[in-house]
């Protein structure tokens, strides 16, 4: 079965450009231009990625991926941010409400569609068959599942990759360079403060584990091993 793309954009000819290049890579698409449609069909077409306007009629995006996000039957489903290059502030809280990644107007499709591979590889099993236990955390890769004191945690792929990462290199201090090439596998380097956002996103769900994250101040982060 094809994976399926919901696109939320109120103007046409972008949505049928991303649609375009989208299907001729091999996705199934589904299509909304406002907030409210959008959130109906996050829950009745299960798209394994949606790809968000900021700027819609009805209810904007930041408020409909907040929603996404408080949903636990849509919680889980990554999320690309489509925003203007002016408008950092939403960039930024787009990031912070649970966007996995973002995408500046006017934008390459072959750049878009990439991001939208990367999400999804991201999403599938992993050949890695590791648990990983430290303290109070628990990381079970191939179930893309993470535990804090037995209490399964709600991570995007993008906080589940980024957990891993550092779990897996724990003791290590990762640049914002690093995890940005390693994560989100950027060749170019963007605004690291795309690290920053979901680090502060990680370390809120991580609870009583977050004592772990340790900011290395004006180099990155690291997982204190125990």
């Amino acid at each position: 079965m094809k994976p399926r793309i919901l696109i939320v954009d109120d103007e046409p000819d972008v949505v049928q450009l991303i649609e375009y290049n989208l299907k001729a890579a091999g996705y199934d698409v589904v299509t909304a231009a406002d907030g409210n449609e959008a959130l109906d069909l996050a829950r009745s077409s299960s798209p394994n990625l949606i790809i968000l306007d900021l700027m819609l009629p009805e209810v904007d995006g930041l408020d409909v991926c907040k929603v996404l996000r408080r949903d636990r039957s849509t919680a889980g489903i990554p999320i690309i941010m489509l925003t203007a290059k002016a408008s950092e502030t939403d960039r930024v809280l787009g990031l912070e409400l649970g966007a996995d990644d973002y995408v500046t107007k006017p934008f390459s499709p072959r750049e878009l569609v990439l991001r939208v591979k990367r999400l999804l590889r991201a999403e599938t099993a992993s050949d890695d068959n590791e648990v990983i236990q430290v303290g109070d955390l628990s990381v079970d890769i191939p179930r893309h599942e993470a535990r804090v004191k037995g209490k399964t945690i709600e991570l995007t792929a993008t906080e589940f990759r980024l957990l891993t990462v550092l779990v897996k290199r724990r003791g290590r201090v990762q640049t914002r360079e690093q995890l940005l090439r390693d994560v989100w596998e950027y060749d170019t380097l963007i605004d690291t403060r795309t690290v920053d956002t979901h680090m502060r996103r990680l370390r809120e769900k991580l609870g009583s584990a977050a004592k772990n994250l340790d900011t290395v101040r004006g180099v990155g982060y690291r997982f204190l091993a125990e």
